[in-house]
């Protein structure tokens, strides 16, 4: 428990934000927390999150926003929806918080990225290897939101799965899938939810970290055991010779924090089907 109860603002109370909120509560902090869905105000009021109705169509109600950002620490927790928005939308959502950002008695600011950023070179990547031809969109709104004169925490995160998010649901069935052998970079919801709290807990100052599980099997391997142990249908995989890939590395958020993961393999993620 925190000595000094603050204040953290989580912009995008989704998947991830909304079990991240719960754990910053039990740990003694007040939370603020934007939905997009008026029927989600509720939900969140129920978890003794402070609910807030913002939409960013990119620009954000400027009515609506200032108290929200009445806070201490910012958690950017948006999903950028390319197939849906188009590229430069989420360029454009971030854009129009800049202004509030600096103006708030936010300190410090957490942006949710993710290791998409990194092109697939059939190598092991880090931080420093980010490429903007990889992920034009994430890159962008990265150095956009270096402008900013706050602490900045990017952390990108790897494929997030665990409870509902199983790997073989997507896949169930499916025939002459090619990318059977090529390693996986996952990351439980748990791990997120911990690695976060760690970095609000340890005070970390301005950087840049991949979360990763450090363990990184193939998707045949992972497909198959979520199909025994949850009953999918058996995807097929066919031989179509070698296909691109990359292992990230996350030995800097792990050295950063002394984090020791809840799962280190994705073969032992939990999930509730």
């Amino acid at each position: 428990m925190i000595q000094d109860l603050k204040t953290i603002s989580i912009l995008g109370c989704g998947w991830l934000g909304i079990p991240l909120a719960e754990k910053l509560i039990k740990n003694g902090f007040k939370v603020k927390g934007s939905t997009t869905k008026t029927e989600k105000l509720t939900l969140l009021e129920s978890k003794s999150i402070k609910p807030y109705l913002l939409n960013l169509n990119p620009e954000i109600d400027k009515e609506k926003v200032l108290d929200f950002f009445e806070s201490d620490i910012l958690i950017i927790d948006i999903p950028p929806k390319i197939a849906l928005n188009g590229l430069d939308f989420h360029v454009k959502q971030i854009e129009s918080l800049l202004p509030f950002i600096e103006q708030s008695t936010i300190k410090t600011v957490i942006f949710t990225s993710s290791t998409s950023i990194y092109a697939e070179t059939n190598q092991e990547v880090f931080e420093e290897n980010a490429s903007e031809l990889a992920h034009s969109v994430l890159w962008k709104v990265e150095q956009l939101l270096k402008i900013i004169n706050k602490n900045l925490i990017v952390l990108r995160l790897a494929g997030l799965m665990g409870y509902d998010r199983i790997p073989a649901k997507y896949f169930a069935g499916k025939k002459g899938l090619t990318f059977g052998e090529t390693p996986v970079n996952y990351l439980h919801q748990d791990d997120a939810v911990g690695i976060i709290c760690a970095l609000i807990e340890q005070k970390c100052t301005s950087n840049i970290f991949n979360a990763v599980a450090p363990i990184h099997p193939n998707r045949r391997e992972i497909y198959l055991k979520n199909c025994s142990d949850l009953g999918f249908e058996i995807p097929e995989f066919i031989d179509a010779g070698p296909q691109n890939f990359k292992v990230v590395n996350g030995d800097k958020l792990v050295k950063t924090l002394n984090y020791n993961f809840i799962f280190k393999n994705p073969l032992d993620f939990y999930y509730e089907k």
